[in-house]
């Protein structure tokens, strides 16, 4: 089998809603920069901004029983800790078997 699966996994109809919906997040981001620029904060908690900035992006396998783990720098720098609670979105990458 050649290696092939650098590409998504997902069907095309998957990726475009993933496209939508990075491209959502993208405006609703710029129109919060805006608002924060011209003095709009009135409405916005402090809570919401934080949480905008509390992000990471990264790769792991999955292991036995279908866990994840969090590398020890994202763990380090989002302030995660056992028994917090974190809300993942999970997109295949590469599937490492023969099918």
């Amino acid at each position: 089998m050649s290696d092939e699966s650098d590409g998504p996994m997902w069907p095309p109809a998957m990726f475009k809603a993933f496209q939508e919906t990075g491209e959502q997040a993208v405006e609703k981001q710029q129109e919060l920069l805006k608002q924060m620029m011209g003095g709009g904060m009135s409405g916005m908690d402090m809570n919401q901004i934080g949480a905008m900035s509390q992000t990471a992006t990264f790769k792991t396998r999955v292991q036995s029983g279908g866990r994840i783990s969090i590398p020890d720098a994202e763990r380090e720098a989002l302030d995660i800790e056992e028994g917090d609670i974190v809300q993942t979105v999970v997109i295949p990458v590469k599937r490492n078997r023969s099918e």
